[in-house]
């Protein structure tokens, strides 16, 4: 079954109202997030499909052993991959909790800055997945973080590109390729 999702998604750069000096003032909203509409599970496979699909097709690919995500806006594309792909994965959540193997980076234009993904790392091939990328500081912090603990970055894998920021430039000068299904 075809749907809308399979080549294009819906994104739009909106106005954070209330947001103190450090939090970035711009918010992608697309059409996975639930935002503005309902999101239905068909939709959320059929995105995870289109993303998996780029990815294979992507020059840089190479396989991986999980996929980790990010908390909050990560999450759903996450799964959508995991589903699509046959792929484990992980998620990175702003909750320090007392387990071992605990990474932590930083999401520099977020409320709460601290960032944990938990588990041992060493060896392990990771595609990170999250729902957006602008400037990039977070996804470098996180790469290296895992690089740090014995990881290899296979890449990136974002809904929407927001070219407001450089964030794919960071990411290729940190040998990061970028798959991305939408681009501002």
């Amino acid at each position: 079954m075809t749907t809308a999702f399979d080549e294009v998604l819906h994104a739009d750069r909106v106005t954070r109202l209330g947001v103190g000096d450090t939090t970035r003032p711009i918010r992608v909203v697309h059409g996975l997030d639930g935002i503005r509409t309902d999101v239905g599970a068909e939709q959320v496979l059929a995105t995870g499909r289109s993303l998996w699909k780029r990815w294979c097709e992507h020059p840089a690919y190479r396989p991986h052993d999980v996929l980790l995500g990010l908390d909050a806006g990560g999450i759903v594309p996450t799964i959508a991959v995991a589903w699509a792909s046959g792929s484990q994965y992980r998620l990175a959540w702003k909750v320090n909790l007392d387990l071992p193997g605990k990474l932590v980076f930083h999401e520099p234009h977020a409320r709460r800055l601290e960032v944990f993904a938990y588990g041992d790392f060493e060896g392990l091939r990771v595609l990170i997945v999250d729902d957006e990328i602008t400037t990039g500081l977070t996804l470098a912090n996180l790469v290296e973080a895992l690089r740090a603990a014995g990881a290899d970055i296979t890449g990136a894998l974002c809904l929407v590109e927001d070219t407001a920021g450089e964030g794919r430039q960071l990411l290729e000068r940190n040998g990061v390729p970028l798959c991305v299904l939408t681009t501002l």
